[in-house]
């Protein structure tokens, strides 16, 4: 008696004998060349996974590495001489940033510009807005989560909060200011909204620093933004030559 004819295998199975995901795989891998793919599917996806935890971890390092190369020549003369005419290059290190509260803690050095390439050292200045400590709205833009993640807890940040900027001359210590113009600080604003770092009116009268990174974590959907403006500014003593 002759049995069932065979299904051509790309066909739809027939109604009420659906199969299961296990059977559907022990089928592959019985068939020329199914163990190979499924063999590769494998690899694929592990790869994808040690590749999507191993590359924060990668830029953190590299991060590290650009912080140690761009050296800190605060107390250098001829640097300082650079810093006061406005001559720092693009990815040099420009001002040391401190954030030291009991839920943020970073120190970093800043470069300046906001290039990919600068970005790489964790945190840079835009070039169109004052040197630290000076007349106007300072703009740094830092990650969140690649290149050491200065501003990761951005969000923490509460009014009152400070922010210490380094400068070869001084301690400009900014404070966090309250909510305002009807949103909280921090606050969030679409990726071209550049008026946050502009010099537009009070911004430029004023003595401010304006903080962006992106957000959601692990998204450049948005921007998130921290106001605050200069509380006090302390000289730095020369160390007297004997």
């Amino acid at each position: 008696m002759e049995g069932p004819r065979p299904v051509a295998s790309f066909l739809p199975v027939a109604a009420g004998s659906p199969r299961s995901f296990g059977s559907l795989v022990r089928l592959s891998m019985n068939r020329s060349g199914g163990r190979r793919a499924v063999s590769a599917v494998t690899v694929l996806l592990l790869l994808s996974g040690v590749s999507m935890f191993a590359f924060p971890a990668f830029t953190d390092w590299f991060q590290k590495y650009k912080q140690t190369q761009i050296q800190d020549k605060l107390s250098n003369p001829h640097f300082q001489t650079l810093w006061r005419e406005h001559h720092i290059p693009v990815g040099q290190g420009l001002t040391r940033l401190i954030i030291n509260n009991d839920r943020v803690k970073v120190n970093v050095l800043v470069v300046e510009g906001t290039t990919l390439a600068a970005l790489q050292a964790g945190a840079g200045h835009y070039e169109s807005t004052p040197f630290p400590c000076e007349q106007g709205n300072v703009a740094i833009a830092g990650h969140r989560t690649t290149y050491g993640r200065p501003f990761n807890k951005i969000n923490y940040m509460k009014p009152g909060d400070t922010v210490d900027l380094i400068t070869p001359f001084a301690r400009c210590t900014y404070r966090v200011v309250a909510p305002f113009a009807g949103h909280l600080n921090p606050w969030v604003v679409q990726p071209r909204s550049s008026y946050v770092v502009s010099q537009a009116g009070a911004l430029g009268t004023g003595h401010w620093l304006t903080l962006t990174s992106c957000n959601p974590l692990g998204s450049d959907a948005q921007r998130i933004v921290l106001r605050l403006t200069l509380d006090k500014v302390t000289p730095i003593k020369k160390a007297s030559s004997s």
